[in-house]
């Protein structure tokens, strides 16, 4: 009963921590941090449901029997020899031995120091030796396991909060642009002047099209990809790609907030991304059965989402120069503000989404490798063979601060304003948008003339109940496009 309530009141207590938690994140309208909350609470009930499947079948795996010839293959440390350890021992069948390897003392789940425990665990062991052979997986290793998985479930969605919170940080720092750009639009002055711009002058031009190589497309890929690390968005790019955006998609409304519209897109894609999909599960077992001695296959995996988090930046910023490219090929001079044009077109097999499922996997590849090095420090020590040698550490654990950094700082602000570049747009916009559209029916149905009073209320109430009709459409659409999907472009 003691044991009983102890458990049961810190399990109540973090349960309340969590539930107020997200009220406290809710009031304070920080809604990307609200889901990534909620992500824990599913992986949390996702772990717990694993735990219960180890604890329940326990007892059936460690009497899975294989011959010991089995078990000499892809192991993760080399037999030592001068120590005189075999496989049996590895399996925890000499437990001096096994701890000696290690060089570390290792603890059984729910080790006690009764004889009764002991025995139970003894005839286990003598259950597949009865048979000549050894189990396929002892109960120390169930629970190893089960303590690696929460470490990664734990670490990813760490990591990809902090991601998003240091990347919306950077886009928030974009606002003064958009202010800057609605104080314009409010001058009339400015609104009614009408000037012709000499394209190759522009700065978003010169910034992407002009100097050395600019015909060549080797030079402008080596652009891109430096690009990424300077400077990845100035203003005249995020004005530029601002207007190309409403242009396309809301034209009758020029005073549309992207800057606000961009990062409520952003944070519909953050549900994403937090989230441990069952294709990247795949990817865990894979790895671990990869795991062999000598491959140091921890090492080389490192580079898989370094190399990929280079190329994803590079792609990005190599939007941004073909349309760029494509105005100065076509224009010369342009009267108004320089417009380009969105397209699926500029991206991987015409899916600007496709971007999205390769930052959620580089974010999960490093924490994979984070929560890896901390588990196998933890559980095994770090002389452990498992670790394996510094001059392979060292390495990997720069190149994961360097992944976080570059995709908080750069990468991600670079995905939420060039993905949307696509010939679609997210269903984000139509909490913003639909209201701006009646609106402007309304206005419309107003400004009618030579009616009489009674025919002029008729027809408002015929725009309204075909704009509510309307509005009830993309609602469907917005509801059904709600996990960040493109939904078709709606024209005036």
């Amino acid at each position: 009963a003691a044991v009983c309530t102890v458990i049961v009141a810190i399990s109540l207590a973090a349960e309340r921590f969590l539930h107020y938690g997200g009220k406290f994140l809710k009031n304070k309208n920080q809604k990307p941090l609200y889901e990534a909350l909620q992500k824990i609470k599913e992986e949390l009930m996702l772990l717990g449901f694993i735990s219960l499947l180890l604890t329940v079948s326990q007892n059936g795996i460690t009497k899975i029997c294989v011959p010991p010839s089995v078990t000499r293959h892809m192991l993760p440390c080399s037999l030592d020899e001068k120590e005189k350890v075999t496989v049996e021992h590895l399996l925890g069948q000499d437990r001096f031995h096994f701890e000696r390897f290690f060089s570390f003392p290792r603890r059984l789940l729910a080790e006690t120091q009764g004889t009764e425990t002991e025995t139970h665990a003894l005839a286990k062991t003598e259950f597949c030796a009865r048979k000549n052979k050894v189990p396929l997986l002892s109960v120390e290793a169930l629970h190893h396991l089960h303590i690696f998985i929460f470490v990664l479930a734990v670490v990813h969605v760490t990591f990809s909060v902090l991601t998003v919170i240091f990347g919306g940080a950077r886009i928030r720092q974009w606002k003064h642009w958009e202010d800057s750009i609605a104080k314009q639009n409010y001058e009339t002055d400015q609104v009614l002047k009408r000037k012709v711009v000499d394209v190759q002058q522009h700065d978003f031009i010169k910034g992407r099209f002009s100097g050395f190589g600019k015909d060549s497309a080797i030079v402008g890929w080596l652009k891109s990809f430096f690009k990424q690390f300077y400077g990845s968005v100035t203003k005249s790019d995020y004005v530029t790609l601002r207007h190309g955006f409403i242009m396309t998609h809301c034209k009758a409304n020029p005073k549309f907030n992207f800057h606000k519209y961009m990062i409520r897109a952003l944070e519909d894609d953050f549900k994403q991304v937090v989230g441990i999909s069952w294709y990247l599960w795949v990817f865990v077992v894979i790895f671990l059965l990869l795991n062999i001695n000598g491959w140091h296959t921890y090492f080389w995996i490192a580079f898989i989402p370094f190399i990929l988090l280079l190329a994803v930046g590079t792609k990005l910023e190599h939007v941004i120069t073909q349309l760029a490219h494509e105005v100065a090929e076509k224009h010369a001079a342009i009267e108004g503000e320089l417009v380009v044009q969105p397209s699926d077109d500029h991206f991987w097999f015409h899916r600007p989404h496709f971007v999205l499922f390769l930052i959620h996997f580089i974010l999960f590849q490093n924490a994979f490798e984070i929560a890896f090095f901390f588990w196998i420090w933890v559980t095994y020590g770090f002389d452990s063979c498992i670790m394996g040698q510094v001059c392979y550490i060292v390495p990997r654990l720069i190149i994961g601060v360097f992944i976080q950094v570059l995709c908080s700082y750069s990468t991600l602000p670079l995905y939420a304003i060039v993905t949307q570049m696509g010939t679609h747009f997210k269903a984000a916009i139509f909490r913003e948008h639909v209201q701006v559209r009646l609106a402007g029916w309304a206005q419309e149905a107003k400004k009618k003339k030579g009616v009489k009073a009674d025919s002029q209320a008729g027809e408002g109430s015929s725009h309204a109940v075909a704009g509510i009709q309307l509005g009830s459409v993309f609602q469907k659409r917005a509801s059904a496009a709600e996990d960040g999907a493109s939904v078709p472009k709606v024209e005036g």
